[in-house]
């Protein structure tokens, strides 16, 4: 029972770096992150359970599928950034506004990819999967990214840079990776 809930708590520090470029903006409010880790909390239950059916339907080893899933997304998000960043610089675009229409996207993107971590970790640990799972993710989530975002407002992170943070949040999603193809091949 401690693997799966380490796991969720792992991959969940990505929510950090959310909470702290939400904290950040000016525009921003507590109760934001707040409703966006409410329906985090939702889709992380839907996702417990519609992982059952799903590790039914997958005829192989659903650890490998993991795995490699969440190594690519950690790579995809590294690069995504550099290359979105090497874009704008070419471009000479400054930074955008943040609208509210941010804020939404931000919440389901931070949602569905905290759903397929909690399907992630319930079909790596299918026997010992248990409620806590969904649970134990959303708080992570929610602990993060509210203790980000306090920071941001208290001014004690803000020279941290982006590129660092977008590093660390995929690097963490690539270590999730790791863990599932380990518990695969009995590491």
């Amino acid at each position: 029972m401690f693997m799966p809930v380490l796991s969720g708590l792992i991959v969940s520090i990505d929510a950090f770096f959310i909470g702290l470029s939400l904290g950040l903006q000016k525009k921003c409010q507590f109760l934001y992150l707040v409703i966006i880790n409410l329906f985090l909390i939702t889709l992380c239950i839907i996702g417990f359970l519609i992982a059952e059916p799903i590790y039914e339907f997958i005829k192989f080893d659903p650890d490998l599928v993991v795995g490699f899933a969440f190594i690519a997304l950690g790579i995809w998000c590294i690069l995504h950034y550099f290359i979105s960043d090497y874009i704008k610089r070419k471009r000479n675009i400054s930074e955008r506004k943040v609208t509210f229409k941010t804020f939404i996207l931000v919440g389901l993107v931070m949602s569905f990819e905290a759903m397929l971590i909690t399907i992630g970790i319930t079909i790596i640990f299918f026997d010992n999967a248990t409620f806590l799972i969904p649970i134990a993710v959303g708080i992570a989530h929610f602990s993060y990214s509210a203790l980000s975002f306090f920071l941001a407002r208290m001014k004690y992170v803000k020279k941290i840079p982006l590129t660092l943070a977008t590093i660390i949040s995929g690097v963490a999603l690539i270590i999730y990776g790791l863990m599932a193809l380990f518990i695969e091949f009995g590491i």
